[in-house]
């Protein structure tokens, strides 16, 4: 008797705890992850539209300037083409990497290898995505996408000579990667393998060499993304949902209708907690996703954070304002590797440049840095190309020992 009464009590419970957690999802926005985010200086976003614009100059059959340009946002994409220095399609990698080109801005003093993203119709992209399983591909004591290292390899394999050449000769210029989607995740990749291996570019300082990922796939722990969160800058727009979804469930979504937008607020910050965890049910789910929406809501954001500050700010107060927010970004990287260590996120540890919080909570001597503890000597590494020197990464045993990975690319 009292197991009948009880069915349909148990049946209520489930009704209702359904229905809260379908309410909860349609109400979540993209605008709730970011919430308790700080607002961006348009110093440190000026970058990300003209990243943009270099990215989206990959899909131009020619960039001379004799040549139409046909898909090319509005103001063009501002750039020199006699400084495009170096292109490659889909026939130069061989479905290896997406095409990607190899800029230098004069006018930035910028060294720019910016890639594409996904091509729907191109079966190497989608081998490539999911050339992946979970802890498949240990890194730097985390876990990345491994078919987006390898095409990181491939990368720097083919372009390692060139990139150095320019770094030696232009010694003021900094060095970037930049790309959209499944560029995006490559360029992240790169961004790793070079700072740990910054002696095979000429020994350049770590500060040189940045990354702006637009609406990247989720491919590296989070240990790896805060660690570094100090030169890897993911740019991801309101509702965009690859940022936001496990890897291997990118090839489920399609096409979702689009509407009007609000005029875009761009924040910034190191999350730990609650890193895009959710799908947001939004008709722009797939539309944010598109490099041409990112470039456009990135130049209106840029405008409108420009105009703000040149009415408010003397130039003055906004030079001090400038190195504040440089403090406020190192101190903010701090806490997130602090707060990472709270949560005892596996190898939640500092770059070298920063030392090592562990060092800070339990007062242990500071380690050496990641790249001594990584890579083989520097004279095996003169014989090796960029893929060796990825695969013998060293992993840790169970007992907390460094050993040399023993496993070679399929």
């Amino acid at each position: 008797m009292s197991l009948a009464c009880g069915l349909p009590l148990l049946e209520c419970v489930y009704c209702l705890a359904c229905a809260r957690w379908a309410w909860k999802r349609c109400l979540h926005t993209g605008e709730a992850d970011s919430a308790t985010w700080g607002l961006a200086s348009a110093a440190d976003f000026e970058p990300v539209p003209r990243m943009c614009r270099l990215v989206m100059a990959n899909y131009e059959p020619d960039l001379s300037a004799s040549a139409p340009l046909l898909f090319a946002p509005p103001g063009g994409y501002g750039i020199d083409p006699a400084c495009v220095l170096r292109r490659r399609t889909y026939a130069d990698t061989r479905g290896r990497v997406t095409p990607y080109l190899l800029y230098l801005d004069h006018e930035h003093a910028d060294i720019v290898l910016a890639l594409r993203g996904l091509n729907l119709v191109k079966e190497s992209d989608y081998a490539l995505l999911l050339d992946n399983r979970l802890g498949k591909r240990r890194f730097d004591g985390g876990y990345v996408h491994n078919g987006l290292l390898r095409a990181a390899g491939w990368v720097l394999d083919a372009e390692c000579d060139l990139l150095r050449d320019l770094l030696e000769r232009y010694p003021g210029y900094t060095l970037t990667f930049t790309g959209h989607s499944l560029g995006a995740g490559i360029a992240a990749m790169l961004t790793m393998v070079v700072v740990l291996n910054l002696d095979k570019l000429g020994n350049v300082d770590r500060s040189r060499t940045r990354c702006y990922a637009m609406a990247p796939a989720r491919c590296m722990s989070l240990n790896l993304a805060v660690r570094y969160a100090d030169v890897i800058n993911s740019v991801v727009l309101q509702d965009d949902f690859l940022p936001r979804t496990a890897t291997p469930l990118e090839d489920i979504f399609k096409s979702i209708l689009w509407c009007g937008r609000y005029p875009p607020v761009v924040k910034t910050a190191v999350p730990v907690d609650g890193r895009f965890e959710h799908i947001v049910l939004s008709c722009n789910a797939t539309a944010d996703h598109a490099i041409v929406w990112i470039e456009r809501e990135a130049q209106k954001a840029l405008d409108l954070m420009l105009e703000e500050e040149t009415m408010a700010v003397p130039s003055e107060q906004r030079m001090e304002r400038n190195e504040t927010l440089q403090r406020e970004h190192v101190e903010e990287h701090r806490a997130a590797l602090r707060r990472a260590v709270t949560l005892s996120v596996p190898d939640a540890r500092a770059p070298s440049p920063y030392g090592t919080f562990d060092d800070d909570v339990a007062g242990r001597r500071p380690q050496q840095p990641e790249r001594s503890e990584s890579f083989p000597p520097s004279g095996a590494r003169q014989r090796m190309s960029w893929n060796d020197l990825i695969e013998r990464v060293f992993d840790k045993d169970e007992d907390g020992q460094i050993v040399l990975r023993s496993s070679v690319f399929s």
